[in-house]
């Protein structure tokens, strides 16, 4: 295999104010976007020196909780732009080496591109259909960094590009990283405590469960490179499930993957190679894990359920999204969601994709 190499020729002014426009898109602090036009010819160029000499800038960890407790790590304008430059350039050397059901993000290849080959492979199978689901432990935070990077360099000959991208990747390893998730965490305890939620006990429960990082473990949590690093770390086993298990209908979301068949030992067997399999990379399967009778009780896959009635591929909208819905509304309707038409128009393209539209308006005028 032919490693490539002269990747930092797309360290350009060009492809910096590219990835600019995708973080001026993607940013919801307009304030920081403000700032940074204030001196833009100069905040540019500044970036491209930056790469010169590249440090990861500290994260913003902050605690959200959208259905459930999560942490996100955001980065400063700088880094963002850096991140965006460095995945765009990443997803062109990995993407030919991807299988074609890998379906997070990749350009034309994404939710509804997993929903349309899920349909197309249920429509085309007879029988009693089965579905082994199986679902990662903690799987940005268990991606183990010297695997990671064995298989970056078996793609790519870059020193330059590599020293980057390993910084980004290392970058969990700071031990602030860990001092304020554990100050988050502390805190919101503390408030949940003193609160009168009727829910906080399950709160406090989904807090505990946030993990730490390990040192050598971990993605930082948010950012576009991770995503991509994310999609091509598990590439190994989407070859394995496909050229030596010969499962011809698969799907993958990041750790969320799908293998149909309608041999449901067969199955039962493919479960414990791929929990054989995924040990190596420092990974396990965790008990969302499980084979289940499609025919007979349908099955949740990338927002919506999908059932055979009949012969026919009906979807219904997760009770999750639905709730998460709900809330996003309340919240844009009382003025407290930056960019509240973007979020509508992201769920309704989301439930489009389903023909769930006639649901959407509904839930839109609750």
């Amino acid at each position: 295999m032919k490693r490539v190499s002269n990747l930092v020729d797309d360290f350009t002014i060009e492809n910096i104010i590219k990835a600019y426009k995708m973080v001026r898109k993607n940013t919801l602090n307009k304030n920081k976007i403000y700032k940074f036009e204030e001196y833009y010819t100069s905040n540019i160029s500044n970036v491209f020196r930056l790469l010169n000499d590249y440090k990861v800038g500290k994260y913003n960890i902050f605690l959200i909780r959208e259905n459930k407790y999560r942490i996100i790590m955001s980065q400063n304008i700088n880094d963002k732009i850096i991140n965006y430059l460095m995945a765009d350039i990443l997803i062109k050397v990995i993407d030919t080496s991807l299988i074609n059901t890998n379906v997070a993000s990749r350009k034309n290849r994404g939710t509804s591109y997993g929903i349309k080959y899920l349909k197309k492979y249920l429509n085309s199978m007879n029988g009693e259909v089965y579905a082994l689901k199986f679902d990662i432990s903690k799987f940005f935070y268990n991606i183990n960094h010297d695997v990671l990077k064995k298989m970056l360099g078996r793609k790519i000959k870059d020193k330059k590009y590599l020293d980057i991208l390993f910084k980004i990747i290392d970058s969990t390893d700071e031990s602030y990283v860990n001092e304020c998730i554990i100050k988050l965490k502390k805190k919101e305890i503390s408030y949940l405590k003193n609160s009168d939620l009727k829910d906080k006990d399950k709160r406090i429960e989904e807090i505990n469960r946030i993990p730490l990082y390990i040192k050598g473990k971990g993605l930082g949590i948010g950012n576009v490179v991770s995503q991509i690093l994310a999609i091509f770390y598990l590439n190994d086993l989407d070859h394995f499930i496909k050229e030596k298990l010969h499962i011809k209908y698969y799907i993958r979301y990041q750790d969320d993957g799908i293998l149909l068949s309608n041999d449901k030992e067969y199955l039962k067997y493919c479960l414990g190679e791929i929990s054989k399999f995924v040990l190596d990379y420092g990974l396990c399967l965790n008990d969302k894990t499980k084979i289940i009778n499609v025919s007979k009780n349908g099955v949740d896959f990338i927002g919506f359920r999908f059932y055979i009635i009949n012969g026919k591929i009906i979807l219904k909208v997760r009770n999750d999204t639905k709730k998460r819905f709900k809330r996003k509304m309340k919240l844009i309707k009382m003025g407290k969601v930056e960019n509240g038409d973007s979020v509508i128009a992201s769920y309704k393209g989301h439930f489009k994709l389903g023909n769930c539209y006639n649901l959407f308006k509904k839930m839109y005028f609750y």
